[in-house]
């Protein structure tokens, strides 16, 4: 499967990241699919997205899960029909819940392994992984809530980190994640902001919309906690 995890970043910083997701594709006018779940089907951030990918020479389309009710032909249909399938960030559990509840975790592996494009960014990278480390209690109660680790769909080996360099309502995710992976023995795959790792089977590349981001392999030793560079 070819799938590019998005640490998180606005738009205005993520155009190299989206060139590179379109090139992928290897197609001059590709099928531009967006799935906005986590943001609650934001027509806001579908606009911005839309946008950005039909000046990049895609034809785009969406598909919104909550306040729209399609049909498994119209699931399958969008979904097996694009050449790129991009996951918005947000609410990660809540994502994860609806797409299990109507079957779009079936449809989006086999669209993956008829070739199709699989990214997205924060939510949307951690979709791919077997676990991700998730602020999506903060939207539940902003005052009161912690990180949890929230089941992926596996395609991708590790729990992820996304917003590595950053923070949800003042709370660092970095310390997190780190305490996270002191209770597991699995790895964890850490990227920044304005950062993203194209995997393309047991190959990957990093891929840098700016400067000084980067992407880190997060591992328990002996009992200490490890982070090391991904190469690319």
């Amino acid at each position: 499967m070819k799938i590019v995890a998005i640490g998180g970043a606005s738009v205005k910083d993520s155009l190299h990241i989206d060139k590179e997701i379109v090139a992928l594709s290897k197609k001059k006018a590709p099928k531009f699919l967006f799935i906005p779940t986590a943001s609650s089907d934001s027509e806001l951030y579908w606009n911005v997205i839309g946008k950005r990918y039909k000046r990049l020479g895609c034809r785009i389309d969406v598909l919104f899960l909550l306040k729209e009710s399609p049909t498994k032909k119209e699931m399958r249909e969008k979904i097996l029909g694009a050449d790129i399938i991009y996951v918005g960030g947000g609410n990660t559990l809540k994502m994860m819940r609806r797409w299990r509840f109507l079957g779009v975790d079936k449809l989006l592996k086999k669209a993956g392994k008829n070739g199709a494009v699989l990214c997205g960014s924060s939510a949307g990278a951690i979709c791919w992984f077997e676990y991700g480390h998730s602020d999506s209690m903060s939207y539940y109660n902003e005052k009161k809530w912690q990180y949890i680790c929230v089941k992926g769909l596996g395609f991708l080996k590790g729990v992820h980190c996304p917003h590595y360099d950053s923070e949800t309502l003042g709370v660092k995710r970095k310390n997190s994640f780190k305490n996270m992976m002191k209770k597991r023995s699995d790895v964890g795959i850490a990227i920044d902001e304005c950062c993203a790792v194209f995997y393309n089977g047991k190959k990957r590349r990093v891929i840098r919309a700016k400067k000084g981001v980067n992407a880190y392999e997060v591992t328990k030793e002996k009992g200490k906690i490890v982070e090391s560079i991904i190469d690319g």
